[in-house]
């Protein structure tokens, strides 16, 4: 199998993937902050093979009646409408420059996050077949 093929690194690239197209919807929606009637949009995040053992087996658990439950959430397309609490401006823009700059640094952050783990995952790879 090549080193390619496995899932972690596969599911690792596809995030990277979806933040770099997430990273390009929010500069758009960013750009167009003073288009008259724009509505920002977002990408919905992908959905992993929710059918696989390892998903199967995870779940959160309340051990405390006290204990908020989790809840999952997710559009039905690529895209969603942008949630939040912006206002319609009279021009008919609903952008939210502050909303948008946050979006664009959480989303910066994730996506460092994911590569410094794959660039990890594949370390830990290549020390297990002995090429480091």
């Amino acid at each position: 199998m090549p080193i390619s093929g496995l899932p972690i690194l596969d599911m690792l690239r596809t995030k990277m993937q979806w933040h770099q197209e997430r990273q390009r919807v929010l500069a758009e929606n960013v750009a167009n902050a003073d288009t008259p009637n724009f509505r920002p949009v977002d990408l919905t995040p992908p959905e992993f093979d929710r059918r696989a053992p390892a998903a199967q087996t995870v779940a959160l658990q309340r051990t405390n009646h006290m204990h908020v439950g989790g809840a999952l959430s997710g559009g039905t397309g690529p895209f969603k409408s942008a949630r939040g609490g912006s206002e319609i401006r009279p021009a008919g823009n609903a952008v939210g420059l502050e909303e948008e700059m946050l979006k664009v640094a959480q989303n910066q952050m994730d996506y460092h996050a994911a590569a410094t783990l794959y660039s990890k995952s594949l370390g830990l790879v290549k020390t297990a077949i002995g090429k480091r």
